[in-house]
């Protein structure tokens, strides 16, 4: 096994079009017997920032035969609270060590002081925290040395004191702090059927050259009396509705890279391949058609 030391001296390798599937620790030894056939991999930051130990050692041999992303959940963007200047530290050795093409986190608040949620909570869409955000977005693109990728989130609910559609929020968040974007069509598709708006709308008007990654996964749906709520819960394959949008999205965005991801009730990595393969030939499907 080689040591991460001699991952911090690979040069980066950009992410094909090819769809990827997000790293997870239980196919650690599997993706690195197979070597399955798939264009890339996304890995959850914090779960590699030790600096020693199995998980970084894999991710080191991973890396050496796959391009590879690094998305965070743990930045809390969003929050009112200090930047947390520690994990930001922790984030840059990541970066630093495992040279990936890509880096991305949340529009999100998730913690208070002294408190952690564990979930990515929406934004108030107002112009105070699109400035609150993009100040804390040139922080760490500061601190990292490159730009990084905002990835829309599921909601539940919305702020009252909104003052723009979450498009708008994050399509002008991206201009204002000069950051990409993430678009999680599935996210798009989850809040649209719990809030009532447009998820094509949505999709046409996120900034052409601003997106720079989609996200596809599955989601369930919750009943409550007469009221369905669609929950992002990464369990299960894509949906067709979903793959529908998608399809709309890509002709759009013709040369983003695609990532599957699926975090609970994993299945076997064999699967996982599959749901990449099968967004390849949406991709392919919707390029000919509009051929």
């Amino acid at each position: 096994m080689r040591t991460i030391a001699h991952a911090a001296t690979a040069v980066s390798r950009p992410i094909p079009v090819n769809a990827g599937i997000g790293l997870r620790a239980e196919h650690h030894q599997a993706v690195v017997d197979t070597r399955p056939p798939v264009g890339w991999f996304e890995a959850h930051s914090e779960n590699y920032f030790a600096a020693g130990g199995s998980q970084p050692e894999y991710l080191a041999r991973i890396r050496e035969h796959y391009p590879l992303s690094l998305h965070g959940v743990g930045l809390a963007l969003g929050s009112a609270a200090a930047l947390d200047r520690a994990h930001l530290a922790q984030l840059k050795r990541a970066v630093d060590r495992f040279q990936p093409a890509l880096v991305s986190e949340h529009v999100s608040w998730g913690s208070l002081p002294g408190s952690h949620f564990n979930d990515l909570l929406p934004m108030p869409y107002t112009d105070e925290a699109l400035m609150h955000v993009a100040r804390r977005v040139r922080q760490v693109q500061d601190a990292l040395g490159r730009q990084i990728l905002l990835e829309n989130v599921s909601s539940y609910l919305e702020f009252t004191v909104s003052e723009m559609r979450e498009w708008e929020f994050v399509s002008e968040l991206a201009a204002e702090s000069g950051s990409g974007i993430l678009l999680d069509v599935n996210n798009v598709y989850v809040a649209s059927r719990n809030h009532g708006f447009d998820a094509y709308e949505y999709v046409t008007k996120m900034p052409l050259r601003a997106v720079g990654e989609i996200h596809l996964a599955g989601h369930s749906r919750n009943r409550h009396g007469n009221l369905e709520i669609l929950i992002d819960t990464h369990d299960t394959h894509v949906c067709p509705e979903v793959w529908e949008l998608y399809a709309f999205a890509i002709r759009r965005f013709a040369h983003v890279p695609t990532l599957i991801e699926w975090d609970t009730n994993l299945p076997p990595l064999e699967e996982l391949v599959a749901e990449a393969h099968l967004a390849d030939r949406q991709r392919e499907l919707a390029h000919a058609r509009a051929a």
